[in-house]
């Protein structure tokens, strides 16, 4: 019976680890509909072939130019309404058939052709201001003149390589009306579920915190801690993401109760959290208790939990009042109201019906990348440099032809014939991309995986060679694997790419060993390219983003207090409601955190990756708190805490005018604390001991202080009630 438990709670434990490492399983539907499209595109393509009788070489081109549509158009086509697929398909034929019109009229030109292949380089990413479809459109117009350039197409081969594409734009639509359609009532139920699957890694984290012995792996298991936590958060904005599409929510639950219920398990969680990191050195007695709470919601038994909980709290009662009690007490009290909330689960809580606005939208099926806070920046360099005073989008087209030309001279000088993989690694290096260091990352993540994927895609090639049924899967699996692995690192999908190309090459009869060396050469150079042209032409400083996310981060945290006081904003359309205000502030956390990725690594000069991730925490304590306040106050905000309000909310402002740098020690002058609130447990007191904590929070925001080596970590903010 103990071994079929243990089977079953291992069983738990890989499902949580699936879920939580791709809430909703985006990662997995959009690597499913690449692999499926794509597969499918070369078997309608080659019937097509067949049926207008097309020699080899036609035949060979056609599926191939259905493979880059399916490939592309299923990322386009993932999500919307029937009517917004219809219209992005139809233009994908006609992106390409420009693109191929352009290649064929340069054919023959060599010089012609290369100052065009710039030109289109330049257009394919200005186009990008448009809209997302115009992403893929210039993706497809560019893939349309390397396609004519590079098979030497004639204007009598351009209408059936257009009728291919279309051929293909229409079965991919098909498809994603049909079979790979999105359901956003199931989606958004994954999606819950990854929160709740992340909720008990969270636990895991936490026990494992509590069993650690000596400092160092303390240390260890409170970063990791904290980032479960994180991730906790991400899994609630993509809920409040979800949560607004159409049907995606049963008759009985509207969007501000999924909000409200979300939030209340986010404030149990952040109490279990913070009351377990302060046991960690508490008595054996108390710890041992604690451990057997968190160990019990780490494996989904609330019940047993909240058992613990009654029994930590009796353990605790007969210490001496001090810290240990107090967090043995918060720890208690949160694990018991998450039992509860699990318990109601099913059942919405009150709201105030409304108007929802999600304080946060989709890109693709995820949350927006770091592009979304690099547009609002200024390059280095506008007042000697004309081009860095131009917009986000016109400055990349700028650095993709000045990087495109340079990898065009270097590649011809190793390859006058296969240059053009140098002209990808250029272009691609500013896809997704915003500050330099990102820059120069994803063009390192593309050498690396091209390395690696040299040696498996010979090794493979030689097997698979003869064996077209094999070659074929390897392909097919090459592309999910990719697709599958793109958001956790660049160069998985770089080295799933390349032993697809070597699988290719065999089909083609082409390969060999010195080609796909020749490629990784190719690359190089190409990075090399994209990587100086970041740094020297227009450049987008990482520390510059990094400003601009904490400024907006301030800014909407100052906005938030402001609204609690009962400022409303001038602008109508604005978000008045205070948790949806939260969740702006909470997804300009998550923006924080991704921007700054590139100075937590020991990768800039004058940086201290330490100090970044202090700041870091401190940033996410100071949200931690304000979601503390916001869900404390709302059956009214107290008369202590609205006079205090508009005065932490000018600090903020002043902060954000001159934000600290997160990984240098900066002299600045302190922020005043409020004096402790005394007295007992009553509602407003508890409100102003929280606003208390945030008050001391900002004013560590804005001094110098470094961590201590030594520092186990710092302690997440108690929840509202809570001793601070």
């Amino acid at each position: 019976m103990q071994m079929f438990s243990e089977a079953r709670h291992r069983v738990r434990h890989l499902r949580d680890v699936l879920a939580g490492s791709d809430p909703g399983l985006s990662r997995l539907r959009m690597a499913t509909s690449a692999a499926a499209a794509m597969a499918t595109a070369l078997g309608v393509e080659l019937l097509v072939a067949r049926l207008r009788d097309a020699d080899p070489m036609g035949t060979l081109v056609g599926m191939l130019l259905g493979a880059v549509v399916a490939m592309m158009g299923s990322m386009a086509l993932g999500s919307g309404s029937a009517g917004e697929k219809a219209r992005t398909a139809a233009g994908f034929p006609v992106a390409m058939g420009l693109g191929m019109a352009a290649g064929v009229a340069t054919g023959g030109h060599t010089r012609t052709m290369l100052a065009a292949f710039v030109a289109v380089m330049f257009v394919a990413v200005f186009v990008r201001r448009f809209g997302l479809a115009f992403f893929f459109y210039g993706f497809m117009l560019w893939m349309g003149y390397f396609f004519a350039s590079f098979l030497h197409a004639t204007w009598a081969m351009t209408p059936w390589l257009v009728v291919d594409t279309a051929i293909a734009a229409a079965w991919l639509l098909l498809l994603s009306l049909t079979v790979l359609r999105t359901n956003p009532r199931r989606t958004l139920w994954r999606v819950r579920r990854s929160f709740d699957a992340r909720a008990r890694r969270m636990a895991t984290a936490l026990t494992a915190l509590l069993d650690s012995g000596d400092d160092r792996s303390r240390r260890r298991q409170l970063r990791r801690l904290h980032s479960q936590q994180a991730q906790v958060a991400e899994a609630a904005l993509m809920i409040e993401a979800w949560s607004a599409e159409e049907d995606a929510l049963p008759p009985e639950w509207q969007p501000q109760a999924l909000r409200r219920r979300v939030l209340d398990v986010q404030l149990a969680l952040d109490g279990i959290a913070a009351g377990g990191e302060r046991l960690v050195t508490a008595p054996a007695l108390l710890r041992e208790t604690a451990t057997a709470a968190a160990r019990a919601l780490s494996v989904g038994r609330t019940a047993t939990a909240a058992h613990h909980a009654d029994e930590l709290e009796r353990v605790a009662g007969r210490l001496a009042p001090g810290g240990h009690r107090r967090a043995a007490t918060l720890l208690a009290d949160s694990v018991r109201d998450y039992a509860a909330l699990v318990r109601e689960a099913g059942n919405p809580p009150e709201v105030e019906p409304g108007e929802f606005t999600p304080s946060v939208s989709l890109a693709l099926g995820y949350l927006p990348g770091s592009v979304a806070v690099a547009r609002e920046v200024q390059a280095r360099g506008s007042s000697w440099n004309p081009l860095s005073r131009l917009d986000f989008t016109t400055r990349q087209a700028v650095q993709v032809a000045v990087a495109g030309a340079l990898a065009i001279v270097l590649g011809r000088w190793l390859n006058e014939t296969r240059y053009y993989w140098a002209v990808i690694a250029a272009f691609i290096a500013f896809t997704g991309t915003g500050s330099r260091a990102e820059t120069f990352l994803k063009a390192s993540n593309r050498v690396i995986g091209t390395l690696v994927g040299l040696v498996a895609g010979i090794e493979l090639a030689h097997v698979t060679s003869g064996h077209p049924a094999w070659i074929l899967t390897t392909i097919v699996l090459s592309m999910f694997c990719g697709f599958y692995l793109f958001r956790v690192s660049y160069a998985y999908m770089i080295f799933f790419v390349t032993i697809m190309l070597a699988q290719l090459y065999t089909v083609l009869h082409e390969f060999s060993d010195q080609l796909l060396v020749l490629r990784l050469e190719e690359t190089i150079v190409g990075a090399v390219a994209g990587i100086v042209v970041g740094l020297l032409v227009t450049p987008l400083s990482t520390r510059d983003t990094v400003r601009q996310a904490q400024r907006d981060l301030l800014e909407s945290l100052a906005t938030l207090l402001d609204r609690l006081a009962g400022h409303l904003p001038d602008d109508p359309d604005a978000e008045t409601d205070p948790e949806g205000l939260l969740r702006e502030v909470e997804n300009q956390l998550r923006e924080l955190s991704l921007v700054a990725m590139p100075l937590s690594r020991p990768l800039l000069l004058m940086n201290d990756p330490r100090l970044v991730r202090h700041r870091l925490a401190l940033h996410a304590q100071a949200v931690q708190t304000a979601r503390a306040l916001v869900a404390g106050t709302r059956g009214g905000v107290p008369a202590d805490v609205v006079a205090g309000l508009p005065a932490l909310a000018g600090e903020l402002r002043a902060l954000a005018g001159d934000p600290p740098a997160l990984g240098a020690p900066v002299a600045r002058k302190e922020a005043g604390v409020p004096t402790r609130t005394t007295g007992g447990p009553s509602a407003a007191s508890a409100a102003a001991r929280t606003l208390a904590r945030l008050h001391r929070l900002v004013h560590e925001l804005a001094g110098p202080r470094a961590p201590d080596r030594q520092q186990a970590g710092e302690a997440s903010p108690a929840p509202l009630g809570s001793e601070a």
